[in-house]
């Protein structure tokens, strides 16, 4: 029996020992990543500033900011290999100029002068840069410094790859979600990047579902549609936002010896609430919003728990009416029209509706 004990206790021992190395390698691993990434974006942006400052110096800017690419390009390449072309050197001058107020001077100098290992210490504690070089290749992209701040805190916050990034972006996420608020959210966008603190945080105008594959027809049903989203939940969960979690989809209950169907059904664990959503690929009607106030009032008094926020009802329709929706519901209704899209948005439109907005606003 001792035998057995000890052979069940170096088991379990082995296995601990296993467990252990493996996430300490992994550790290991994401921290040094984290270490390089940042030491290579600060020195992108040294390199970057030290080509504008030589480059200003000249006479003739054009011609001779040219040489100094050139010239840098091919001493770097013969000393250190790829990595240092001319374009990539451009880009390096263009990071330090999108983000030339992110670094002090007296770290700048610390890390690229006099070359202290203290300063290391003081990056960690306050990177002073959040992604990787690949999103900031995208982010440099972006014109407009506040929706370039929003991609970049997003990106961090809600770990995305280079292909989500793209993604959101070509889908005019942040365009979507500023015409959703009011002027200060806006700002706020910007700031501290998509925070979802009420329920109109969590509904965007409009929702894009070109994921779905689905022709811009008329012929399509509501059951298509719902068996789309199905089939491509996890893209439609990046698309709804944080904090989702899918519960049901075509959710039955009864009352009064009648059945009723909720399209989808999930769950918002950052609101700690139910969030209902019903498909319609017609004109929006006040039948319909009628409908989702009672599937509303069904969950609050009979599904959600005594410490959990009252439910949302989303309606995505192909043709919203915000007036209907006011007009039909009580003040404090959570409920929304979001019309969706089965294909990207145009940019420039949304841009343009973005700045008149805001405009109006201001007036």
């Amino acid at each position: 029996m001792e035998n057995i004990n000890e052979i069940i206790q170096s088991d379990q021992t082995l296995d601990s020992l296993i467990t252990n190395s493996i996430e300490l390698i992994q550790y290991a691993r994401q921290f040094a990543a984290k270490q390089v990434n940042l030491i290579q974006l600060m020195t992108y942006y040294s390199l970057g500033r030290w080509i504008v400052e030589v480059q200003q110096e000249g006479q003739e800017r054009a011609k001779y900011g040219r040489k100094v690419i050139t010239t840098l390009s091919e001493r770097l390449t013969e000393k250190f290999g790829r990595g240092f072309s001319a374009t990539n050197l451009e880009y390096v001058r263009k990071f330090y100029m999108t983000y030339a107020d992110r670094i002090s001077q007296t770290l700048f100098e610390e890390f690229a002068v006099k070359k202290t290992q203290t300063v290391f210490g003081k990056l960690e504690e306050n990177p002073p840069f959040m992604v990787s070089w690949s999103h900031y290749l995208q982010l440099m992209r972006i014109e407009n410094k506040e929706e370039r701040s929003f991609y970049e805190i997003e990106s961090a916050k809600s770990g995305w790859g280079i292909r989500t990034l793209q993604r959101q972006y070509n889908s005019s996420l942040y365009e979507r979600l500023a015409l959703s608020r009011d002027k200060d959210a806006v700002m706020q966008l910007a700031k501290e990047g998509n925070v979802i603190a009420k329920p109109q945080d969590i509904v965007k105008q409009p929702t894009v579902l070109e994921f779905l594959g689905l022709e811009e027809k008329a012929e399509y049903s509501e059951s298509d549609l719902e068996t789309a989203i199905i089939n491509k939940l996890q893209k439609f969960l990046l698309e709804l936002g944080k904090g989702y979690l899918f519960e049901a989809r075509q959710k039955r209950f009864t009352f009064n010896e009648d059945n009723y169907y909720v399209d989808l059904v999930f769950y918002n664990r950052l609101l700690r609430c139910y969030v209902l959503i019903d498909l319609k690929v017609d004109k929006l009607t006040h039948q319909d919003i009628g409908q989702m106030q009672m599937y509303v009032n069904y969950y609050d008094r009979y599904e959600k728990l005594a410490e959990e926020n009252p439910t949302v009802g989303i309606l995505m329709c192909k043709e919203a009416n915000d007036a209907l929706v006011e007009i039909t519901l009580p003040k404090n209704a959570n409920i929304y029209a979001s019309q969706y899209k089965l294909y990207l948005p145009d940019k420039n439109l949304l841009q343009e509706k973005l700045r008149q907005w805001i405009a109006e606003e201001e007036s």
